[in-house]
């Protein structure tokens, strides 16, 4: 069966989409929105009803010679008519909050994209090793038969032959090691994919080293680019709303009542026809007051955490953008002079071990050398591509 081959593209896309984090995110700004739909509900009527003005004797009730009759049954409704600009401000500040938790679904979405990019990778550098790891093997199973002929006829040394043995016994063990770690890269990218963990699939051993732009990294590049930044922005213009809902908080509020009665006896039917107006006062709007100013703390405490993570992130940025340069050169030190000196070396004293003119340790030491460097130009080259997806993590470019 023909594993699927998944680009990083691919994999990121299926994060977007099927990540129940992501969802999570989801269901909770629906559930915002929806609740803003209701800000502009006004209070409930009130209904109220009962006796009015009625005597304890009901021989008073009914109209008799003496008069009239006394009391009468009531029917009243109480409707308070919200201010307009309270409504508002009220739906103003509800249809915000969601926006915030927009923010953050896109800076959790820079997270795991980060996690994904970096698995992804380092899946691409272990490919690599295992790929040098199975050439160096066929060079020392080339060695190993080859003293085997050899030692027949007393060319060689038998402590020779067993360093080599040792030196496959090891390779096959690391390599081993390699494939378990493509293992846990395959369940981690499963994982974040929200896929069966054992899904088999393979990799584009696509990547690519690039120059970041250090103008890229002020301030206010950053402000613009990271889910972070905007969150907290978002987070101060959500306050700034609370603080205008709390002060509609101060304005009058109208009603109108409304009562009818259902007079006893002879008496006429009357009614009551009132209007009604809350007048907020200084000890009514206490808690408003602090609200207001609670919230007005908060922004500026927020202002500060921006700013703090402005400075966090423009430090370890130019950190990072130096020893990215550093890596790299040290890389290409590796690629262009390094390996191919010690693959030389290598070759020299294998040719000449094979015209009998050199020892099999030379030859061993030299393909040892060359097999660390190799892997090491790999961990450089993995260092390179961790540092780029931490880079890409804080700038957070789309």
């Amino acid at each position: 069966m023909i594993s699927q081959t998944l680009s990083l593209d691919t994999v990121l896309a299926k994060i977007k989409t099927n990540n129940p984090q992501l969802k999570m995110y989801d269901a909770d700004i629906q559930s915002m929105d929806a609740a803003a739909k209701g800000a502009k509900s006004w209070m409930p009527p009130q209904v109220g009803t009962g006796f009015f003005m009625t005597p304890y004797n009901p021989k008073l009730w009914q109209a008799d010679a003496m008069g009239p009759g006394m009391g009468s049954y009531m029917l009243g409704v109480t409707q308070m008519i919200p201010n307009a600009s309270k409504l508002k401000a009220d739906f103003d500040y509800m249809n915000a909050m969601s926006s915030v938790e927009a923010e953050n679904k896109n800076y959790t979405i820079n997270q795991l994209n980060a996690v994904a990019k970096t698995n992804y990778y380092q899946w691409i550098v272990i490919d690599k090793k295992i790929k040098i790891s199975n050439n160096n093997l066929l060079l020392l199973d080339y060695m190993i038969k080859s003293m085997e002929i050899r030692y027949q006829y007393n060319m060689d040394k038998l402590s020779t032959y067993y360093k080599a043995k040792s030196q496959y016994s090891k390779s096959q063990s690391m390599i081993v090691m390699l494939e378990n770690d493509i293992s846990q890269k395959r369940i981690m990218l499963n994982t974040l994919m929200a896929r069966d963990k054992n899904t088999a699939f393979e990799i584009d051993a696509i990547y690519k080293i690039i120059d970041f732009d250090p103008m890229g990294s002020d301030t206010t590049s950053l402000s613009e680019n990271r889910s972070d930044l905007r969150a907290i922005e978002k987070t101060i213009a959500v306050n700034q709303l609370k603080i205008k809902a709390e002060r509609t908080k101060f304005l009058p509020e109208f009603g109108v009542r409304y009562e009818h009665m259902f007079a006893f006896g002879q008496q006429p039917q009357q009614f009551t026809l009132m209007g009604m107006i809350n007048i907020p006062m200084p000890w009514s709007t206490r808690m408003n007051t602090a609200n207001i100013d609670s919230f007005q703390i908060k922004n500026e405490s927020l202002n500060w955490q921006k700013q703090m993570i402005l400075n966090e992130a423009t430090g370890m940025i130019s950190g990072m953008n130096t020893e990215l340069v550093n890596v790299k050169k040290q890389y290409e030190i590796a690629e262009k002079s390094i390996i191919p000196a010690l693959r030389r070396n290598y070759d020299t004293a294998i040719l000449a071990w094979q015209n009998n003119t050199g020892d099999l340790f030379v030859v061993l030491d030299a393909w040892e050398a060359l097999n660390m460097a190799q892997i090491e130009a790999l961990d450089k080259l993995q260092t390179i591509l961790n540092i780029q997806v931490e880079i890409d993590k804080q700038l957070e470019k789309k």
